[in-house]
């Protein structure tokens, strides 16, 4: 097991040292769910929830999530982001929502947090706008996908089977 990087040999919370770090060119993507009832999905779908349109709102909020979350995440490096996105892709059948959030980065450290902070701050906008609608959603499997760039190398998440990595 990896050794935890953000406690000092006395257990004292710490932020890692990057500063010996090379700067190389960064990435990760993170992804994650929503549940709504079918109503709520279909006037998100159609644009007819009274708060506006709630993917652009969701959009925007998770890619600024991507740019605050050093403000969020007690140890998090302040990053100079080059690039986030986030995209959906609903699925009528089930009445869910998927977020992708990729972030990218010139730097000393990698932006798997802001991916993920993303993802889960654009999910948290599609239910706090909908939530007159459906208080029943579901918020889920919201994961590190892969990310490219540091020391450690590349990772790409691949699916556990009974617990045990792939």
């Amino acid at each position: 097991m990896d050794e935890l990087t953000h406690f000092d040999e006395n257990g004292n919370a710490r932020m890692v040292d990057v500063s010996g770090k090379d700067i190389t060119l960064r990435t990760a993507s993170a992804t994650g769910m929503i549940q709504l009832c079918r109503e709520a999905f279909e006037a998100v779908i159609n644009k007819n929830v009274k708060k506006g349109d709630v993917l652009t709102v969701a959009q925007v909020a998770g890619i600024m999530g991507c740019k605050r979350t050093s403000d969020l995440i007690p140890m998090c490096h302040v990053l100079n982001l080059t690039n986030a996105s986030l995209t959906f892709e609903p699925d009528a059948e089930t009445c869910s929502i998927k977020a992708v959030c990729t972030v990218k980065t010139e730097g000393k450290t990698g932006v798997e947090m802001e991916a993920l902070t993303g993802v889960s701050t654009a999910l948290l906008t599609i239910y706090d706008m909908v939530k007159a609608i459906d208080r029943h959603m579901s918020i889920h499997d919201i994961h590190l996908v892969e990310k490219h760039g540091g020391r450690s190398g590349d990772f790409y998440n691949m699916p556990r089977n009974g617990g045990e990595d792939a």
